[in-house]
């Protein structure tokens, strides 16, 4: 007689910092993508929303199309009527569409800057905001209860038929949107040569778009559709914006500006190629605001992110607010404390006046605008803009680097690795006397403080295998030594 294997138990789905990820045809299913959909039409209906509706948008991952139509599916069986994007678009897009349409919620099936073999399923609250935690909860749990059950869907076909399908495209009202509160002719007029670097990812083509039809002259690479990324992960840092830098350090070019593969990203380098790294974005968007709009608003800013913060608040009377890594806790922080800027340290970046979720076309147009405004007032090029803002806003030496763990070993690497970092640093860092010692308010790692305001942060990533160590320091030669520490306890853990 032959034994037959029973089938494995359905893959745990947990919501981390910024949705859902796990890698194509293994855990990434469309059965896994149903389920979540299931989850988000649950909510939906226990809200008593159904028919406001639901955004559904996608990336230019692989098969993103065909895995948005089969969330699409589960919702269209509840008869909760799907807004589709037409093609693929920037995930606050997504955002955008949900606050101008009053939506219940928005699905957007990406994995933003991960490898090329993940997809990933992100939640936009009613708000436009990442889905928080509370709303993460009631999800999670309904795909708990549907794990080895059949979801049921309605076909795509058949229910854009009965008219609960509406195809859109969100260009036209986001330009309007835009130009509320960013004056797009004065960019379009500039006379400067702009480097775009799209990563392949669904941001491609939106900020040429956006800056045509002027005296700008704007020159994107990358911007075709590439699910393998060119071998690389689209996040627009180093190493993986390497050859938009070379292209830059080459000459010919006033200011580059990145994104990442679903451009809710933002980034920067100058003239010379010289990469700006995200601490140094956050402080440069929060002394744009305060330097050159006049506002007074708050700012929220991740645990992992720039010192500057708290100085340049000091300096503009800002109060700023810290939570935890992700736009889960840092969007709802904005409405909370009616902030206008919200950031996180990969470079996530969030306004009041536009989106309180991030958004890295928007930022990257107030980034050229801020050194628009610079080069009137003297300080060009974007380098000298750069020199003239640390002056005020204080030295960050800052790097991360990523040490990987074997996946089915993680949970535990991440235990012992807690219990290691609590038992072992106590009075001395690399050679620097430990001034505070802050534990994470998600349980997941340590933050430390030496006595010159640098710090380390260890940190178990939400979203991927990994641990991830972080820090800002006063000199080069103090963030390399505060960075070999915390690499090397990771690694003795």
């Amino acid at each position: 007689m032959t034994d037959i294997a029973a089938p494995p138990a359905a893959a745990p789905i947990v919501f981390g910092t910024d949705g859902w990820r796990a890698r194509v045809a293994e855990d990434y299913t469309f059965e896994n993508v149903r389920r979540c959909a299931d989850g988000v039409a649950r909510y939906v209906l226990d809200r008593g929303a159904q028919e406001n509706g639901v955004v559904v948008a996608y990336d230019r991952r692989f098969a993103s199309e065909h895995f948005a139509m089969a969330a699409s599916e589960v919702l269209l069986a509840h008869d909760i009527p799907v807004a589709f994007a037409a093609q693929a678009v920037p995930t606050q897009m997504s955002s955008y569409e949900v606050v101008q349409r009053g939506a219940a919620a928005g699905i957007v099936i990406t994995a933003s800057h991960n490898p090329w073999t993940d997809n990933g399923f992100k939640v936009k609250a009613p708000s436009g905001a990442a889905a928080g935690p509370d709303i993460l909860a009631v999800i999670e749990r309904q795909i708990e209860r549907n794990a080895g059950t059949s979801v049921e869907r309605r076909p795509f076909a058949d229910a854009e038929d009965a008219g609960l399908v509406e195809r859109f495209d969100p260009f036209p009202g986001y330009e309007r949107f835009v130009r509320r509160t960013v004056d797009l002719d004065a960019l379009r007029s500039a006379d400067v040569d702009l480097l775009v670097e799209p990563m392949y990812g669904a941001g491609a083509g939106w900020l040429p778009r956006l800056l045509s039809g002027g005296r700008i002259r704007v020159t994107e690479i990358h911007e075709e559709r590439n699910p393998f990324f060119g071998g690389i992960n689209p996040e627009p840092i180093r190493p993986h914006v390497d050859q938009a830098l070379a292209i830059l350090a080459g000459g010919g070019y006033d200011l580059g500006l990145l994104l990442d593969g679903d451009a809710d990203r933002a980034g920067a380098a100058d003239e010379r190629g010289t990469f700006i790294h995200q601490l140094e974005v956050t402080g440069l968007l929060m002394y744009y605001l305060a330097e050159h709009r006049g506002w007074r608003d708050p700012v929220v800013i991740s645990v992992n992110n720039t010192s500057m913060g708290g100085r340049l608040g000091e300096r503009f009377g800002i109060a700023v607010h810290e939570t935890p890594v992700g736009f889960k806790f840092i969007g709802p922080k904005m409405i909370e404390t009616g902030a206008m800027m919200g950031a996180e340290e990969s470079g996530g970046f969030g306004f009041g006046m536009h989106l309180p979720e991030r958004d890295g076309i928007y930022a990257d147009l107030l980034l050229l605008d801020l050194f628009l405004r610079e080069k009137a007032a003297g300080r060009w090029p974007v380098s000298r803009a750069l020199e003239h803002f640390h002056e005020i806003a204080g030295p960050s030496w800052y790097r991360r680097i990523d040490v990987h763990v074997d996946p089915a070993a993680y949970p535990e690497t991440k235990r012992r690795l807690l219990v290691h970092l609590q038992r072992t640093v106590r009075a001395e860092l690399a050679g620097q006397r430990v001034a505070r010692i802050d534990p994470l308010t998600t349980g997941d790692g340590y933050k430390f403080f030496v006595a010159d305001g640098s710090w380390l942060l260890v940190r178990a990533s939400g979203t991927e295998p990994l641990v991830r160590v972080y820090t800002e320091a006063t000199s080069e030669s103090l963030r390399e030594a505060l960075l070999e520490t915390g690499e090397r306890l990771v690694r003795a853990s």
